[in-house]
């Protein structure tokens, strides 16, 4: 390892070799810093008008030695390392100040975010000599105004009051608490975090849905943070200090990852987890994620492992510390280098072979079809956004026991039923995967054998909450969708749950400008009128006109 970094130009050679014999000295694991030690870090500092910090481990030997500039110093990034859950670095860092001013923020912060054992500053007389020492640690577990505590002052010619079992405790309690939380059975704690330029509203509605998915997901929230910009910063998104505050927040929290309600690009990503210390995923990885807990079949399985890697590849950028990027010789390439290839090599061959299978899943699916034609059974397909009850729609026309529950994106595996109508006139009716505003084009390649079912629909049902405060927005998310998919030019009945929700006049207002049937999924005597207008287009050849004409009227609200 390095022992001496920073700030070396213009200095003289014999300062340079007082700052080196600095490098390798020891002091008593017992004290913060020995006085001699203060005290010759403190008159070189004077003398070239720069800080000098120590990284010191917990044997007491300097591990390395920092220069800075006049204001600060810049710690490498070797100690910026992942370290642990519940552990510290191991080092703490003490620096010289040349004016009498105690521990900055950004001292605090390095702090934090870098989990060293502590942080102390000396401040210099005007003749160069130690004044006092100033240091602050972290604080283990969920303290909701402060993530460190800062300790009085400290006489540099009598610096013993750093104690080793002090940290070593706090370090305990960390593991502790981490214990405890993943034997209680928790799981991710998460800030979610919004970065927008649109509307207050629009970024509020946006932000409740992943707060729904998040929850879909099994992780805690602990913090919501939304942060309206003009601009969007193309690098980490929010300002460099808004983003420090996050990680000390998360620290505070116990938070143990971070979730945007933006696409992160791969530098993005980057950007932001060379900062913190924290798992950082945006709304596409959710979703893919409560996709994979979801998926039951083995079908769904290749198709949400494939979204992942599809996903996964283009951000398969970063190397860790461990990583070399020596080369040798012209073009040659380091074993760090190799070995981000040979993992893109694999993920490119695993998605080759996970598209493969797909494609003999569509073969099977087509097969499937073409026995049905041969049938002449009709096909019903029940789309809608998630969560808008097409499980549950499903279960009660064909009185099936399917998968239902009030969490978004419940039901993933695509489930097919029979249902007879009063006039004989048998069907298959189909629930397909549900929709989302702005749905990962991971999912959509990777979802087309499914989806390729929705092609050879006879009817498509769509599904709307009305009581949903955002359903005009998600009527429109997913009819977006089915133009992407090419399959607008299919018969759309839209069928309008949960009306047992709404007040009367609500309803009628509804109705009339979204121009469907109202249904209350949950009760069976509700959907007569729906039974009778599928039956209708299978006899008649057409929909109830009544039901398709969507324009809204001049007193409503546009669509």
């Amino acid at each position: 390892m390095k022992r001496l970094y920073g700030n070396l130009s213009g200095l003289k050679p014999s300062q340079l070799k007082r700052i080196e014999r600095i490098t390798g000295r020891r002091v008593s694991p017992a004290v913060l810093i020995s006085t001699e030690l203060a005290r010759d870090v403190a008159r070189i500092s004077s003398e070239i008008r720069r800080q000098i910090g120590l990284l010191i481990n917990r044997k007491g030997k300097v591990a390395c030695v920092i220069v800075g500039d006049h204001h600060q110093i810049f710690i490498p990034g070797i100690v910026a390392q992942r370290v642990a859950a519940g552990r510290l670095t191991g080092l703490r860092c003490v620096h010289t100040h040349l004016k009498p001013d105690p521990l900055s923020q950004e001292d605090l912060t390095d702090l934090v975010l870098l989990r060293l054992d502590m942080m102390a500053t000396i401040t210099l007389t005007p003749d160069g000599r130690p004044d006092q020492i100033y240091a602050a640690h972290i604080l283990p577990g969920e303290n909701e105004t402060q993530a460190y505590e800062v300790m009085p002052p400290i006489d540099p010619y009598h610096p013993d009051r750093f104690c080793l079992e002090t940290i070593l405790a706090l370090e305990a309690e960390m593991a502790q608490q981490l214990a405890l939380r993943e034997s209680g059975g928790k799981g991710e704690r998460a800030l979610l975090i919004s970065v927008t330029t649109s509307s207050r509203r629009e970024a509020l509605d946006s932000f409740h849905e992943l707060a729904q998915l998040a929850a879909s997901a099994g992780i805690e929230i602990v913090d919501k943070i939304l942060q309206q910009r003009t601009k969007i910063d193309p690098r980490i998104l929010l300002g460099s200090g808004k983003l420090r505050d996050l990680a000390i927040l998360a620290m505070q929290r116990d938070a143990t990852m971070m979730v945007f309600d933006q696409e992160l690009n791969p530098s993005q990503i980057k950007s932001i987890t060379d900062q913190v210390e924290l798992k950082v995923i945006d709304r596409t990885q959710l979703i893919l994620d409560i996709f994979a807990q979801r998926a039951q079949t083995r079908e769904g399985q290749l198709q949400v492992e494939l979204a992942q890697l599809k996903y996964l590849l283009p951000r398969l950028i970063s190397k860790n510390t461990a990583m070399s990027r020596l080369t040798g010789g012209i073009g040659g390439r380091g074993p760090g280098e190799t070995k981000l290839e040979l993992n893109r090599r694999q993920t490119r061959d695993r998605i080759n072979r996970l598209e493969n299978a797909l494609r003999d899943v569509q073969k099977q699916r087509q097969q499937q079809r073409a026995r049905r034609s041969k049938r002449h059974l009709p096909v019903v397909s029940i789309i809608g956004y998630t969560n808008a009850g097409k499980s549950t729609l499903l279960n009660n026309l064909t009185r099936s026991r399917v998968r239902a529950e009030n969490r978004l994106f419940a039901t993933l595996d695509p489930s097919s039923r029979r249902m007879k109508f009063p006039r004989e006139t048998e069907v298959i009716i189909t629930d397909t995967v549900g929709f989302i505003r702005d749905l990962p084009r991971e999912l959509m390649t990777a979802f087309r054998a499914t989806l390729e079912e929705l092609e050879n629909a006879d009817l498509l049902l769509h599904v709307i909450d009305i009581h949903h405060p955002q359903y005009q927005k998600q009527v429109r998310s997913v009819e977006r969708i089915l133009e992407e998919l090419d399959l607008s030019h299919i018969p759309t009945l839209r069928v309008l749950n949960k009306q047992d929700r709404l007040k009367p006049d609500d309803l009628a207002k509804r109705v009339n400008i979204l121009k469907g049937v109202p249904i209350a999924a949950i009760d069976s005597q509700t959907l007569h009128p729906l039974i009778d207008a599928m039956d209708h287009y299978f006899t008649a050849g057409r929909l109830d006109p009544a039901l398709t004409d969507t324009t809204p009227s001049p007193s409503s609200p546009a669509m």
